[in-house]
């Protein structure tokens, strides 16, 4: 396969993709209640995260997606440095995993392997040793391979929070603590929210002339965060600004493919906004192709994606909302992302 570099991409530039997704990371609800923060949607989402009942769902899934997409649902293309390579691996039906390489050393590192075999087919592909899994959450779309990858590769390890019932979890994390594999060093940070234990992971690009790379899990999406499950929008708005700390030119890769929907919504909030129309056009061409759309930067988000933009008058016009006398400025833009989920949560693709 050859590497494809997107030397940091901007909004000016030819944008991402993203399929239609078949359902919203796994958790189904009933058409007329697709918020799952509805009764009906948290009553699920209990024995979703909690119980047998879950595992038993994501085995379907699983079984369902290799079926319809037996070689991914998009096509893979590999992001390489000199010393380092991405490979992002389309699993189940929009999910992604990611195999991060050191090419110095073959030691590699995975980030959420939600389906062992894709994923033990492209660390057998690399001819690389799997020395690290890190995983976002406890969600079974994005820890249901760890048990059988650890089984195969003694010396792997599972990183995560303590917080969250990751399977098979051997090393867990704090906030901000580090980990290395081989030349490659990721940070973890506590991104609570979608999760109570969500951790976003950063690989450290500057000893490869890169900039972070960001891998977001069900934090931020392309256009797109994900479902406070575990948090209010106090939480999620404080987890997505540890986020954008890390720079404009830091590259997104997100935990599923959900560009094309995301970005249709957004364009239903603002409808004036080129950088978004122009994304969107240039998503449905990706998508068209089977090609994904990761990664962007979060500089390109700022100017699109309505989650990350709770501080702009345009958005906080378009959803209706202005800020009240002494209110508090986080406390007001806790309260666009709580309305800007509410209106995403109603939403349908059609």
């Amino acid at each position: 396969q050859s590497c494809h570099r997107p030397a940091g991409q901007r909004a000016s530039q030819e944008p991402g993709s993203g399929g239609l997704p078949e359902g919203v990371e796994y958790i189904p609800t009933r058409k007329k209640g697709k918020n799952p923060m509805k009764p009906v949607g948290v009553a699920w989402y209990s024995l979703y995260a909690r119980t047998r009942l879950g595992y038993l769902f994501y085995l379907r899934q699983v079984k369902k997606a290799r079926e319809r997409y037996p070689h991914g649902h998009s096509v893979p293309q590999p992001y390489c440095l000199p010393g380092v390579k991405i490979l992002p691996i389309p699993v189940l039906s929009n999910n992604y995993s990611y195999l991060v390489i050191d090419t110095g050393s073959g030691q590699a590192a995975v980030i959420d392997p939600s389906d062992p075999l894709a994923v033990q087919a492209a660390i057998d592909q690399e001819g690389v040793m799997l020395e690290a899994i890190f995983c976002t959450h406890k969600h079974w779309d994005h820890s249901g391979g760890n048990e059988v990858l650890c089984q195969k590769h003694n010396s792997c390890r599972v990183y995560g929070s303590a917080l969250d019932a990751i399977p098979h979890l051997t090393n867990p994390l704090a906030d901000r603590e580090k980990v290395s594999v081989g030349c490659l060093t990721f940070e973890a940070l506590a991104t609570p929210g979608h999760t109570v234990g969500h951790m976003v992971y950063v690989l450290d690009g500057a000893p490869f002339g890169s900039p972070p790379c960001l891998f977001s899990g069900d934090l931020l999406f392309l256009a797109g965060c994900g479902e406070p499950f575990e948090g209010s929008p106090e939480t999620m708005l404080a987890s997505l600004d540890v986020a954008m700390g890390l720079g404009e030119d830091t590259l997104l890769w997100p935990g599923h493919e959900y560009a094309v929907e995301c970005l249709t919504f957004a364009s239903l909030v603002e409808l004036d906004n080129s950088a978004l129309e122009q994304k969107l056009e240039w998503a449905v061409q990706q998508r068209q192709e089977k090609r994904s759309t990761c990664p962007s930067t979060l500089g390109e988000e700022q100017t699109y994606n309505p989650f990350l933009r709770t501080h702009r008058p345009e958005l906080q016009e378009a959803v209706g909302l202005w800020q009240g006398a002494g209110e508090d400025p986080d406390a007001f833009r806790a309260r666009v992302l709580k309305e800007v989920r509410r209106r995403k949560d109603l939403y349908q693709a059609t």
